[in-house]
């Protein structure tokens, strides 16, 4: 086992080049959309979805329909949850916050997982948008950034594809 890759031994460009195109795209985002996002959890599936644009543009995860469609089945599945279960329509004495709350995270991770299997637009990273809309609540700005940054990552793929490789 090596902690430095053999790959990256003989030929590090394309890993740093990669690695400093992804840092300029997600700052670009960052910049632009700052004032909508306001939500960490949702900038880590950014984050999550960037290692796979960057690092496995081959990738069948990487494609813009389950880039984009992903994050929008994940923000669809987290917002159902939220809204049946967290919205207030089920307070009842019988049911505690923590059980709807346990109950909304797992509905919206198991909801976008079913949805994007049978849309095939899988993205691992949009099980994490499900469960932040859960998290943190519904907003238009989180939903807004999360379309227009998965839209980015898609259109930054298609124009530096001749500069992309798989790492792995």
């Amino acid at each position: 086992m090596y902690l430095i890759d053999k790959s990256f031994k003989k030929a590090p460009k394309p890993y740093i080049r990669q690695g400093l195109l992804a840092t300029l795209v997600v700052g670009i985002i960052l910049y632009i959309f700052r004032f909508l996002s306001g939500d960490i959890i949702i900038v880590a599936a950014l984050g999550a979805s960037t290692f796979i644009v960057f690092a496995m543009p081959d990738s069948v995860t990487a494609q813009p329909r389950r880039l984009i469609g992903g994050h929008a089945v994940g923000l669809a599945s987290g917002a159902l949850a939220y809204f049946v279960l967290l919205s207030g329509y089920l307070d009842t004495p019988a049911v505690s916050q923590d059980a709807l709350f346990i109950l909304a995270g797992a509905l919206s991770v198991g909801l976008s997982i079913f949805l994007m299997t049978i849309t095939n637009t899988e993205h691992p990273p949009a099980a994490t948008t499900a469960i932040a809309i859960v998290a943190d609540g519904w907003s238009y700005k989180v939903a807004i950034f999360v379309l227009l940054s998965a839209l980015c990552l898609a259109l930054a793929r298609k124009i530096l594809r001749p500069h992309l490789k798989d790492l792995f």
